[in-house]
């Protein structure tokens, strides 16, 4: 990766909504096309110009097979332009900004239009496998009485739907919901309830100091009811005392994760402009890129303990880049759970921790809270599984140009058990 960055030639986002207010009725394909088209006209890129869509997302909505065609056709991008949708779980948006990186890196074209999308409140439910295959026999009835004859077949459980979201949250393979996973951690790395609900309202209070700052980053969105011109998310009014009445929802016995220091389910989209460093100036009209990535790296992680995959992640891209923490100004680790970032805190410092769980550690550090999700995190915003990838690329770049620092890392925990780490720079 060293002999190329990838520019960051512009980007925006839609605000970040709450699952079931002002989005609800937005299909994912729409928020993708809102902000499509606004960075194209923001920059000042001709949409001719762009050589593939990549779109990452997560719940596929079967009203939009392959999303990314279908929001960069809505866009008023050239039919001629492919696109592609990518799913990595929570880290999505990350892929499309790195497929891009590769894509462009391969001679595959001079600049890629990318970002996340999702609607969760869109997720649908799903019914039994029976119900699919009484419907189908249903169908294929041709006489009142072979239709009677399966409609005695139906019986109540057949209309018993799985909600589509729990599904999409629960992994496979170790059995867990992400809050359970959670959960897991915050037991092992002895985190309690007051530390988490400590570290939520702290990212409360930095995203609503944040607010004047992300009207750089953030869309309006007119809805038929309201204009949302901010994230639907961060309590001004949040407090410790609140906090602490709300019972744990993933362990109501024993566990200490709760809706307050969990990230909640929410709507949004976000899209990046891209092209490789040595063409920059031939899309002059985007002005100064935003900054650029220089290299960026996936990892896997035990699935029960998938929120630790930003230290495995960012281990492997410090080490192979031979940059030690210590020289990152800013860092960003997305929120899923309070309890999830503070076990990642703990096994970046420890040395020992890392040898339990097989980690070069040589470049890895103690991470100054100082320069740790600077305007709060998911726990506040919220976390469109799709999009968040593409937006952590888009605060810290937007951060690093205000505080005028040259090195910034997103990472972020992937459902599954595996995380991604990037390292961005800025002139």
């Amino acid at each position: 990766m060293g002999q190329h960055r990838l520019a960051i030639l512009s980007g925006i986002r839609t605000p970040f909504v709450k699952s079931g207010d002002a989005f609800k009725n937005i299909p994912a394909q729409e928020l993708a096309r809102m902000v499509f088209r606004e960075v194209l006209d923001r920059s000042g890129v001709d949409a001719g110009r762009v050589d593939e869509v990549i779109l990452g997302n997560v719940a596929q909505p079967a009203d939009a097979a392959n999303i990314a065609r279908v929001s960069a056709l809505l866009a008023g991008l050239p039919i001629q332009t492919p696109a592609v949708t990518v799913h990595r779980n929570c880290a999505s948006g990350m892929e499309s900004v790195t497929a891009a990186f590769d894509r462009l890196s391969t001679g595959h074209g001079k600049i890629c239009l990318t970002g996340g999308t999702e609607n969760m409140s869109r997720i649908p439910l799903f019914y039994p496998q029976s119900f699919s295959e009484k419907m189908a026999a249903l169908q294929r009835a041709r006489t009142i009485g072979a239709r009677v004859s399966v409609l005695s077949t139906f019986r109540f459980r057949d209309f018993s739907p799985r909600i589509g979201l729990l599904l999409g949250l629960t992994d496979p393979v170790c059995g867990l919901g992400m809050g359970q996973t959670a959960e897991v951690l915050a037991k092992k790395f002895h985190i309690s309830r007051y530390e988490q609900d400590v570290f939520a309202l702290g990212s409360h209070q930095k995203a609503v100091a944040a607010r004047p700052r992300m009207v750089e980053e953030i869309m309006p969105v007119i809805t038929p009811a309201i204009t949302v011109t901010q994230d639907i998310g961060p309590r001004e009014n949040q407090t410790m005392e609140a906090l602490e009445k709300l019972r744990p929802i993933f362990d109501r016995k024993f566990g200490t994760v709760t809706a307050g220091n969990a990230c909640p389910v929410t709507d949004g989209a976000c899209a990046l402009l891209v092209c490789l460093e040595q063409d920059v100036g031939q899309f002059k009209a985007a002005g100064a890129p935003l900054g650029y990535l220089r290299a960026y790296a996936y990892a896997g992680c035990p699935p029960d303990q998938m929120g630790l995959g930003p230290v495995f992640a960012a281990a492997k891209v410090l080490s192979r880049e031979k940059i030690p923490l210590k020289d990152i100004d800013l860092v960003e680790i997305n929120e899923a759970f309070a309890c999830q970032v503070l076990s990642c805190l703990k096994l970046f410092a420890s040395a020992e921790l890392q040898k339990r769980y097989d980690i070069d550690g040589s470049y890895l550090s103690e991470i100054d809270p100082a320069r740790l999700n600077v305007n709060g995190g998911a726990v506040a915003l919220g976390h469109p599984v799709g999009a968040s990838g593409a937006r952590l690329i888009l605060t810290l770049l937007k951060e690093m140009n205000r505080r005028r620092v040259g090195r910034g890392l997103a990472t972020l925990c992937v459902g599954g058990g595996q995380g991604a780490a990037l390292i961005l720079e800025r002139e």
